[in-house]
């Protein structure tokens, strides 16, 4: 679990007496992984098996042969159920010696690719990452090979789709997995502040109630207690359903102020003031009317049903000095709690950066254009901030330049889908990232880029709709992204023992360990 240097016993001097007072007890939810079925009875295959009626003499054959499970020949009936194409491992079972369809005595089978596979998913989230994360999800561990799931890298042509490992011939060091330390510390000034070390390089980002559904919100920092990590609730208030997750969240400071009180501030261990968003830099936030339900605006203090916009800038911030005084407010209203600054990427990156840990911050997070859910207009995403490869690296060397990198954590976050990019960040010279979409497309989120509208979303998770919100069960959300987390940390720890590296920390900054595709050379 997440370490705290200040344990409950020592609270009462670190809050005050009426935050003591309403603290409610802490929950612990426990690291297990098993398997968590998709929600829907077909879910979406790569490949599709059909079955003819009219040939088919019902032998059993298939089920006899088929590992996966894909045929059911249901105890006591004389017919099959509808096979099972999500299990189906499609083209590579043609070289196996239980391929059914070619094994069939009727002729009775037969495998297409899936046409549906064609339109799911965008050059960054392809189909096959989609399926890959889906199963993930499902089992917790990584996707077998024979599945063919091309998922370590998207297709969009640029960022870290164009960025490989350069693996060595064999590891220089022979470790075991249990030797593998994949924590990292969040506190890095020796302030007095808690030092706060989570059990994976990553935590999860600001997804506000209004942009996503409570259910989404319970299931993602459920998981984080599970992985000793945090979540954070963006800029639309802190539910009181999240108060027995407060040592595991960070709640956040950003320009439209709402549900921001010090009572919350008081809550948790890490705050984080957002003054810019990478899928968004210069616009600022707006949640759509739609989306503003009754609970919604009661967190939020707003009128119901009015769309709510979170201006660009702090208006109040305009210097490093100005950003010292918000720093201090905090540091004032909670004595333990550490600060976290989000920033988007422009071009002076490095210099807001430095300044940032001038003002006394202690987490320095860059959100760089590839992030944000459907609500994030396509013309922002695309074409304002820095690609966030070049800004952690431009950040990273300019903070060793000044001697100030090992006082500092530097977050990264933006288009972050699986462990290679995670992996590949910390490589570029951050120490851990922020996830998002990640987890909402674990939770069986498709793409579509309806995000913004109240009932836009299908399943479920980026809603507030009282119809809607129902179709997901926080039990089964934690499970899933406590399992996809498991297959994240499987495969990085695959990654740091091919390097032979004990510590995710040595990785950072080892840009000589990667390779550009369209330059067959060094980054």
């Amino acid at each position: 679990m997440a370490q705290f240097s200040v344990p409950e016993k020592m609270l009462k001097d670190v809050l005050p007496e009426s935050t003591l007072k309403t603290r409610v007890p802490q929950v612990k939810v426990e690291r297990i992984i098993k398997p968590a079925p998709a929600r829907y009875r077909n879910e979406i295959a790569k490949y599709i098996i059909y079955r003819s009626d009219d040939d088919c003499i019902r032998c059993g054959k298939c089920a006899q042969l088929c590992p996966y499970g894909v045929h059911v020949l249901k105890p006591g009936y004389k017919y099959f159920a509808m096979p099972k194409s999500h299990k189906c491992i499609g083209k590579s079972c043609e070289k196996t010696d239980h391929h059914c369809v070619a094994l069939c005595s009727q002729n009775a089978l037969q495998m297409v690719e899936n046409p549906m596979v064609d339109a799911l998913g965008d050059f960054r989230w392809t189909s096959d990452m989609i399926l890959a994360t889906w199963r993930m999800a499902q089992s917790g561990d990584l996707p077998p090979q024979e599945y063919g799931f091309d998922y370590q890298c998207g297709n969009s042509g640029g960022g870290f789709d164009r960025i490989r490992f350069k693996y060595p011939d064999k590891p220089p060091v022979e470790l075991d997995e249990a030797e593998i330390d994949t924590s990292i510390e969040l506190n890095r000034r020796d302030d007095g502040r808690p030092k706060i070390r989570i059990d994976v390089p990553w935590y999860g980002g600001g997804m506000s109630f209004g942009s996503v559904s409570n259910a989404t919100q319970l299931s993602r920092v459920r998981a984080a207690v599970a992985w000793g990590t945090f979540s954070c609730t963006g800029e639309g208030g802190y539910m009181e359903r999240l108060r027995p997750y407060d040592d595991h969240m960070i709640t956040q400071v950003a320009t439209g102020l709402f549900g921001v009180r010090e009572e919350t501030i008081q809550r948790v261990p890490i705050v984080e003031f957002k003054y810019a968003q990478g899928a968004k830099p210069g616009l600022g936030g707006h949640l759509l009317g739609d989306k503003n339900t009754p609970a919604v605006a009661r967190m939020r203090e707003a009128v119901v049903g009015i769309p709510l916009f979170s201006p660009f800038p702090f208006h109040s911030v305009y210097s490093i000095e100005d950003h010292m005084k918000h720093i201090e407010w905090i540091k004032h209203v909670n004595r333990r709690a550490l600060i976290s600054t989000k920033v988007s990427t422009p071009t002076d990156v490095d210099m807001v950066a430095v300044g940032s840990y001038s003002a006394g911050t202690h987490i320095v997070h860059l959100d760089g254009g590839y992030g944000g859910t459907g609500a994030a207009p396509d013309i922002a995403k695309k074409n304002i901030a820095m690609p966030i490869e070049y800004a952690i690296t431009k950040v990273h060397k300019f903070l060793v330049d000044e001697g100030v990198r090992d006082k500092i954590t530097l977050i990264a976050s933006g288009g972050i889908r699986t462990a290679h990019d995670i992996a590949k960040a910390i490589a570029l010279g951050a120490d851990g990232i922020v996830t998002g979409t990640a987890e909402l497309v674990a939770l069986g989120c498709v793409r579509c880029t309806r995000c913004e509208s109240g009932r836009g979303c299908p399943r479920g998770i980026a809603t507030t709709d009282p119809g809607l919100v129902t179709q997901m069960e926080i039990e089964w959300g934690t499970q899933r992204i406590t399992n996809l987390y498991n297959a994240w940390h499987q495969e990085l720890v695959g990654i740091l023992k091919r390097f032979g590296m004990r510590s995710v920390s040595e990785l950072c900054g080892r840009c000589d360990l990667l390779m550009h595709l369209d330059y067959n050379n060094d980054v």
